[in-house]
């Protein structure tokens, strides 16, 4: 019996290895989620240079020295408090964590809890992905929505920023894999990348209009754009219920026992990829609910 057949018709196989994928991406993700603001921040520093005409630091002699490499891959992961690079057997998705007790095995400083917590999620929701949809494009595709989604709710919560690279990106991967009806049609997929962008759009310039402020930035269109892409247009409202109604919640919670300030600005895109999330995998359900109860009354 080849792999692929073993992951066919043995559902526990497939979904444990779904579960070591994404611990293993969500250690990747890590590092995405610390170097992609960096290297934005340095490419518009660059951009910044190169429109004064600096496009480098400069030696005395009028030698351009170049920049150093910065990137997922360059330079190797190390402590930020000591240097230590990090090294394969320390790199090991929770395991090393724990075998390290949460410490550099350099200095001592303590590991951000984040790093395992990413992969644990990771991990999960991809083993859940893989017992809700079985083998076959689904599962691959809600596996590529996990990731991209916990990247963005990760980089929004840090910089509250959603970055082009991932939005863009996720919105085309979705209408590629509606073209073969993976999660819904097309005909579906096209009209909720349009609607999900011209949706928080006119709210922004409504809310400008109205106060002078922005409430939200772009990136928050785009990504609901390319919910509406992977999932239509048909669970849109059920994502801007949900995230909508979870952002409400949190902000009156942080301004009420956590004195946030109310001109301090909440990101809005974990709670869109909450409610994406959330619609992936019960979205069908819950709307057909919804419509039985008003069809009660």
């Amino acid at each position: 019996m080849s792999l692929i057949e073993l992951l066919q018709t043995v559902p526990t196989a497939f979904i444990v290895m779904c579960l070591i994928l994404g611990l293993m991406v969500g250690s990747f993700l890590n590092v995405v989620i610390h170097r992609l603001p960096k290297m934005m921040e340095l490419a518009w520093q660059q951009q910044c240079a190169e429109s004064n005409d600096e496009a480098s630091l400069m030696h005395t002699d009028g030698k351009h020295v170049p920049h150093p490499r910065y990137n997922l891959i360059v330079p190797r992961s190390s402590c930020p408090h000591c240097g230590h690079p990090i090294s394969a057997s320390e790199n090991i998705p929770l395991v090393s964590y724990l075998l390290l007790r949460g410490k550099c095995k350099g200095c001592g400083a303590a590991i951000s809890p984040r790093y395992p917590v990413i992969e644990a999620i990771s991990g999960i929701l991809c083993a859940f992905a893989a017992f809700h949809f079985g083998f076959g494009w689904a599962a691959s595709g809600a596996m590529l929505l996990i990731w991209a989604l916990l990247a963005l709710t990760a980089i929004d919560l840090d910089t509250q920023l959603l970055p082009d690279n991932i939005t863009l990106p996720l919105l085309w991967t979705g209408l590629l894999f509606n073209m073969f009806g993976v999660f819904t049609d097309l005909h579906s997929a096209v009209p909720g990348a349009v609607t999900g962008y011209l949706t928080l759009w006119s709210v922004y310039w409504i809310f400008k209009l109205a106060t002078g402020k922005e409430g939200m930035g772009y990136g928050d269109f785009k990504l609901l754009a390319a919910l509406g892409a992977w999932l239509g247009w048909q669970m849109l409202p059920l994502i801007i219920l949900l995230s909508s109604l979870v952002g409400a919640i949190v902000g009156i919670t942080m301004i009420v026992a956590f004195k946030h300030g109310r001109n301090i600005p909440i990101p809005f895109g974990p709670y869109l990829a909450g409610g994406g999330l959330i619609a992936l995998f019960w979205g069908q359900a819950l709307t057909h609910e919804y419509l039985q109860l008003l069809s009660a009354r």
